[in-house]
């Protein structure tokens, strides 16, 4: 992929996230109509560590682009395994992947995940959009719930498939509002929930790196038996702090978004 492929391949994964988190697109408008520009600092996806889907697999078509691994973090009381992918060109958002280590699963939702992905065909996994392709498996609610049981992320990759799961707002880079803490009550007093787990900011200027997120708005999902309100995305807002040399801190804090990943949660 050129620049003006990879821009419109982002942009394709922007409208696709929107499609499950229309709040997102009202939050943008929100902070456009106050800033010359509203900068994507990251976009996140999940998947599972089975060959055929595993991280390598999803990175493949941004690798291919020029993205290289800036970074990995393990998530132990999660389950997760997780790297980031950066680009040269610093104005391209960087790719945060995950992937559940499958093993921590009992048999029965192992043998479950192992199933969905059987039905997945072999010329979608080929496609350099298979990213944001969507849910390729019949799955009934029973199903998501058992999953649910075991594994908020496992459940939620189950019902929704391969897509963004959050875009994040470079609050660096906003004129309008100049900390975490600014951009919270903003969105607060707009009306959105925000991700209290572990409190509304994750982070800081220790870590380099602070971030907040609302939770994930609801969705119908049509499952195999019936159709269920469940969880789907939610929008980040990340501050980077500089580095002793100057430059912005450009990776993750596992411990903040161990606590991130549970704007996506059903309690």
């Amino acid at each position: 992929m050129n620049k003006s492929e990879l821009l419109e391949f982002l942009d394709e994964m922007w409208m696709d996230y929107l499609l499950l988190n229309p709040e997102a697109h009202q939050i943008h408008q929100l902070f456009s109509e106050r800033n010359p520009e509203v900068v994507n600092d990251h976009i996140a996806l999940r998947t599972f560590d089975l060959p055929a889907v595993n991280l390598q697999r999803i990175a493949q078509p941004f690798i291919n682009a020029g993205y290289q691994c800036g970074g990995e973090y393990h998530f132990p009381v999660k389950n997760l395994y997780a790297q980031h992918f950066q680009h040269d060109d610093p104005e391209l958002p960087k790719v945060f992947i995950s992937q559940l280590l499958t093993k921590s699963l009992n048999e029965e939702n192992l043998d479950l995940v192992n199933d969905l992905i059987s039905h997945i065909d072999i010329n979608s996994l080929k496609s350099p959009g298979f990213c944001y392709s969507g849910r390729h498996w019949p799955l009934s609610y029973n199903q998501y719930k058992q999953l649910l049981q075991q594994s908020e992320y496992a459940a939620w990759v189950a019902a929704f498939g391969f897509r963004p799961n959050h875009f994040t707002i470079l609050v660096n880079r906003l004129s309008s509002h100049k900390s975490i803490e600014e951009v919270n009550q903003f969105l607060q007093e707009q009306g959105f929930e925000l991700n209290d787990a572990g409190g509304l900011v994750k982070g800081g200027p220790d870590e380099y790196l602070a971030q907040s997120s609302t939770r994930a708005n609801k969705v119908q999902v049509s499952f195999s038996d019936q159709s269920a309100e469940i969880p789907s995305c939610y929008y980040e807002f990340a501050l980077r702090y500089p580095l002793a040399d100057g430059h912005l801190y450009q990776g993750f804090v596992a411990a903040s978004a161990d606590k991130i990943f549970e704007s996506t949660d059903t309690r």
